[in-house]
């Protein structure tokens, strides 16, 4: 997943640091040629790419076989496929995973893994209290009000998707314990940012701003009260190279990864904030809730922070500033413009 959003801003970070970066990539999305080009032109002598599906054994072995570490990050990443096609979201996101895992164990010296989850191994958590604050949802849970969902949270897979990074993840953990393979999982919140082409589908956030750019109708899903902690695709490489950094001390370890409750905000406030950087009213419909989407999700970022020491993250408003200048300035959308995405 290294012509990805993540794996792309990732990918130059390590590159501008002066390491080798093999950038393995079936290059399906639409964008990710583009982020591809633009490492190879930032990083020439650095960057190299091995066009092949995850699920292609044989290439995906050779890579590995390669690599002084692995972070991965490909994935079927959209609930809503994943309900369409359960087959192939498995063979993706778990059949893959462990094909990665095993090329790696049989190494003689195993390479160490990162790999990207998400918060949807906790499930819907519909176990909890929430209340409507205005336009947001709020657990009723002081505790959890305070600091959002700990890495202690039992784990519950919902949907195809939630099942198949679930399994992952808990692969990914016990590869560490049971083979010794050097493994971290960052169970992943939304992370947004610079190169990050979303859909109706994935990645919201740059979702919601091309659309309101290009002056094109939104819809919501559910009441837009729910409530997520948005991270800055900065603050996300961070934590994936402070993981490889640090893989002696945090490995067989699983980390909440987002922008905690400092950064929580709900749909409707995240659009109430692109409305103003437009300068005119959004175009907003309003469907039914989706399988599994939850009311209130926020990581607990307190373990991430101390074990892998990151910063304060940047405050949202900051980052959706920054994304909307990324957008006027790599791909042309500016208010009322129509701009190609692609």
């Amino acid at each position: 997943g290294g012509a990805g959003f993540i794996g792309a801003n990732l990918a130059d970070a390590l590159a501008a640091e002066g390491r080798d970066v093999l950038v393995y990539d079936a290059l399906l999305r639409p964008g990710v040629e583009a982020n591809l080009a633009w490492l190879k032109q930032r990083h020439p002598a650095r960057v190299s790419c091995v066009t092949a599906d995850v699920r292609d054994a044989g290439s995906l072995s050779a890579a590995a076989g390669q690599a002084s570490a692995v972070i991965h990050l490909a994935a079927q990443v959209a609930v809503t496929t994943s309900l369409a096609d359960p087959v192939t979201d498995f063979a993706v996101n778990l059949g893959a995973t462990l094909t990665l895992l095993e090329a790696l164990r049989r190494r003689p010296g195993p390479a160490p893994l990162v790999f990207a989850s998400t918060n949807k191994v906790y499930g819907d958590l519909a176990d909890l209290d929430f209340r409507r604050e205005g336009d947001a949802y709020v657990p009723a849970d002081p505790g959890i009000r305070a600091h959002g969902i700990g890495e202690n949270r039992p784990l519950d897979f919902h949907t195809p998707y939630g099942c198949s990074k679930g399994g992952a993840d808990q692969y990914v953990l016990d590869y560490a314990r049971s083979f010794g393979v050097p493994t971290c999982v960052l169970r992943m919140s939304c992370i947004y940012g610079p190169r990050q082409m979303g859909t109706e589908d994935q990645g919201w956030v740059a979702h919601f701003l091309i659309r309101a750019l290009e002056g094109r109708p939104i819809t919501v899903y559910g009441d837009g009260c729910q409530v997520r902690d948005v991270l800055d695709v900065a603050d996300a490489v961070a934590a994936y190279r402070a993981a490889l950094a640090r893989i002696a001390a945090v490995q067989g370890r699983a980390y909440n990864l987002g922008g905690g409750p400092g950064n929580a905000v709900s749909l409707r406030e995240v659009l109430g904030a692109i409305e103003g950087l437009v300068g005119r009213p959004l175009d907003l419909a309003f469907e039914d809730w989706r399988a599994g989407d939850q009311r209130y999700y926020v990581s607990d970022t307190r373990r991430a922070a101390a074990d892998l020491g990151l910063g304060r993250p940047l405050p949202w408003r900051r980052g959706l500033e920054r994304l909307a200048g990324w957008l006027a300035e790599d791909r042309g959308l500016r208010p009322g413009t129509r701009a190609a995405t692609a």
